[in-house]
């Protein structure tokens, strides 16, 4: 039985009512599809599908987030693709639509991720595992917003990539974990490039470098405190950060740990 959907693009799409091969391009959603118990069901991901490892292992890899290989999709015929808005091509999503269903997820806020996770719960036939999920998640994030509203909120400035050197910016998913993590994020828009200049005018408390999707280390932590050696240079883990699904359970604590090491 097919059942009508309209994914979070607005697009309106027909899904079979417990699609059995799924093909997931985004790498959160992938842990999220296994946190609900999908198992077998999920037959193709990513280069970038970390999580969990025996999946990274077992499942067809059908390319990267932004380089799809839609030869090795066709191969596996599956009866669902997801997709985000932000994180694949538009030109692949709608090269894929014309031949499979393709729900396509859009997430900013932190709501918008618990709603995803509802939805895409029951579009994969996982309802109370999702409801479940979500429960958690709401009453996790209502108490930690609750922790995280101080007086006077650390200024942060979160970088995601180098040469050109980019930030996150307050219309992303990473401004609203930010705010969890009970930092005000001092840049705008959504990942605009930081000249040194900016940089030096800005002059932020904390600098947080991303371990993803540029692989900030331990030398690109010391060039950012020569720079600014007021600040407090800090290297995160961007699963926490930019990850929505289950991993967002996880970065409850990773925050906690984070607010509790200001000065």
């Amino acid at each position: 039985m097919m059942r009508n959907w309209i994914d979070q693009t607005g697009y309106s799409l027909e899904v079979l009512s417990s699609p059995q091969r799924i093909v997931s391009l985004v790498p959160s959603i992938t842990e999220l599809l296994y946190s609900l118990g999908l198992g077998d069901r999920v037959v193709g991901i990513t280069k970038f599908c970390v999580h969990p490892q025996e999946w990274f292992s077992s499942k067809t890899k059908i390319g990267g987030t932004k380089k799809i290989h839609h030869e090795l999709i066709h191969i596996l015929q599956p009866d669902l693709i997801i997709a985000n808005k932000e994180e694949n091509q538009q030109e692949d999503v709608e090269k894929l639509r014309a031949l499979y269903p393709v729900f396509t997820t859009d997430v900013i806020t932190i709501r918008d991720a618990i709603e995803m996770i509802e939805i895409l719960g029951e579009v994969v036939d996982k309802k109370p595992e999702a409801l479940h999920l979500s429960h958690r998640l709401r009453q996790d994030y209502t108490l930690l917003q609750l922790e995280s509203e101080l007086p006077l909120k650390p200024r942060a400035l979160y970088l995601i990539w180098e040469k050109p050197r980019m930030a996150a910016g307050s219309q992303t998913f990473i401004h609203q974990m930010m705010q969890m993590a009970g930092l005000e994020n001092i840049i705008s828009g959504r990942y605009p490039e930081i000249d040194d200049e900016t940089l030096q005018t800005l002059n932020p408390d904390y600098i947080l470098l991303s371990s993803e999707p540029f692989p900030y280390k331990e030398k690109h932590l010391q060039f950012y405190q020569s720079r600014l050696p007021k600040a407090k240079v800090r290297l995160v883990d961007g699963e926490y950060f930019s990850w929505y699904g289950s991993r967002m359970l996880q970065a409850v604590s990773y925050f906690r740990t984070f607010k509790s090491n200001f000065k």
